[in-house]
């Protein structure tokens, strides 16, 4: 009876059902759950998973250029810093692994090194071992193929980008601007670009010829970017080799921002609409009032009225597309390779000066007769050139610039003022290389100078040029490779950089630049 009492007590403290495997089954989830949660460090970008869903198989061999989300065991083809003497740092035979200090009073008491631009946790991205800084640096096309593989294509629809003038600031992002809205569009076809010749006698008048896009770029580099990375688009050579375009090609011409509706923005702004764009077009362009739908026999052309330039804010794609995309467009390789002996000049040039391992300031002056009358003139650019050269102790310059008249007041005035050596192109190239830079147009002259300061140590230019505002921008990817955060506009910068200007309106001090160039 009391064994019996003993086991009815017990019983009556257990409940009527046995919830002990049930508990046991959520401990189980529980645990699995938490444990199978990885560490943030194995999704290095937030499209992953998305992305390598669609790409070859890791087993399978790539390169920088390639769209594969895998990264190559080494990169195919070295950033120039590294194979060549163009960045400061060649001559150096120790490099450091830290980014370059910010307002050094002394360079050549400095290290030159090749700063280390992957973030922690990054370092399989594919293309991020690349410094995209470099002229010559190779296509990191992963972010394109992204970009594409989420595009809605219209087959028959083909965006004529031939309306380009300018500088090569300007030239680059009228370029790219138009390219970035055709693929929002959805375009299968492109005509290869054409740029604008600007009138040698008259630097303001921008439309004369139009020249073929190896006039300053590298065609093959463009065409092997779309074709590995965006097969949907075909590449026309002309406007004439479109099939069903007939003996007279009709061309619609459009302003993207006319699509949405602005209300009441001031002009300058950019597209507040892009992520738009794609459903307002398609739906303009079936209706019927505004022409014919495209199709493979019947295509429709569409070219941009001038001045769409700096209408798509680049940082809604991403940093990595934004830090990628300005590749695209290389130069021909004539200016690279005449740009890198006169950088290499201007390395020899400066250690003769004394200065450790070649260093030396780059200075944009834009006087030239086309400068606007609301940009800084000479003096406040030579004053603050000169300011801040003394500021961080140094010695010899390279200054850019088509004004010859001042580019002699500049350099004897630094010699005065500043105690600073300052050389241009013309000054560091002799005999044959010489006769090849005479030869040159006016713009394609800028493209020697483009090359020699983005290797510059430090870099002084000048807001609103967007030649300046471009080599600060391309100069600042060395801070963050692919995932570079924006330039902070009217700061003392990033430490390679100082931009003289005005910052107090967006608009008015075109500081819209900043948020619409691809670096």
């Amino acid at each position: 009876m009391a064994h019996n009492g003993h086991r009815n007590s017990l019983l009556g403290f257990m409940p009527r059902r046995n919830i002990f495997l049930p508990t046991l089954c959520i401990v189980l989830l529980i645990a699995v759950w938490t444990f199978r949660l990885p560490d943030a460090r194995s999704y290095p970008y937030p499209s992953v998973d998305w992305f390598e869903s669609k790409s070859k198989s890791s087993s399978e061999s790539s390169s920088p250029a390639s769209s594969s989300s895998e990264p190559p065991s080494e990169p195919l083809s070295k950033p120039l810093s590294e194979s060549s003497s163009f960045s400061p740092s060649s001559s150096s035979s120790k490099s450091s692994s830290e980014p370059s200090k910010p307002h050094s009073p002394t360079p050549q008491d400095q290290k030159s090194s090749k700063p280390s631009w992957t973030p922690p946790y990054l370092p399989s991205v594919p293309g991020n071992d690349v410094d995209l800084s470099q002229p010559d640096a190779p296509f990191v096309g992963w972010p394109l193929k992204r970009v594409c593989d989420e595009t809605t294509w219209v087959e028959g629809l083909v965006y004529i980008c031939d309306n380009n003038s300018g500088g090569i600031g300007n030239i680059r992002n009228y370029i790219q601007t138009c390219l970035r809205y055709a693929l929002e569009a959805g375009a299968t076809g492109l005509t290869i670009p054409k740029i604008r010749k600007r009138n040698e006698k008259d630097l303001a008048d921008l439309f004369t010829d139009y020249l073929p896009f190896d006039y300053m770029f590298d065609e093959q580099h463009f065409r092997d970017a779309f074709n590995k990375n965006c097969p949907q688009i075909t590449l026309y050579d002309d406007v004439k080799d479109i099939p069903g375009v007939g003996e007279t090609p009709k061309i619609n011409n459009i302003t993207p921002k006319d699509l949405g509706n602005r209300e009441g923005c001031d002009p300058w702004d950019q597209n507040r609409h892009t992520d738009r764009f794609g459903l307002a077009f398609r739906r303009w362009l079936k209706n019927e009032k505004h022409g014919h739908p495209p199709s493979k026999e019947r295509p429709r052309l569409i070219r941009f009225n001038w001045g769409v330039l700096f209408d798509w804010q680049i940082y809604r794609d991403g940093p990595e597309m934004a830090a990628t995309f300005g590749s695209i467009l290389r130069l021909n390789d004539k200016f690279l390779q005449l740009g890198k002996k006169t950088l290499e000049k201007m390395h020899a040039f400066a250690r003769a000066d004394g200065a450790k391992d070649g260093a030396f300031v780059g200075i944009h002056l834009r006087t030239e007769s086309d400068a606007l009358r609301f940009w800084p003139h000479y003096d406040m650019q030579s004053e603050a050139y000169m300011e801040q050269a003394r500021k961080r102790g140094y010695q010899t310059a390279y200054l850019a610039t088509g004004n010859l008249t001042e580019a002699d007041k500049f350099i004897d005035a630094a010699i005065e003022m500043a105690q600073m050596k300052v050389v241009t192109k013309m000054d560091l190239l002799s005999d044959d290389d010489l006769d090849e830079l005479e030869s040159l147009s006016w713009d394609q002259q800028g493209l020697i100078d483009y090359v020699v300061l983005l290797g510059s140590e430090f870099f002084l230019g000048v807001q609103p040029s967007s030649f300046s505002v471009h080599v600060a921008m391309k100069r600042h990817l060395k801070t963050g490779g692919l995932y570079t955060r924006p330039y902070k506009t009217g700061t003392e910068g990033d430490g390679l950089s100082y931009i003289v200007g005005k910052y107090e309106k967006y608009w008015g001090s075109w500081l819209f630049l900043w948020d619409g160039m691809w670096p």
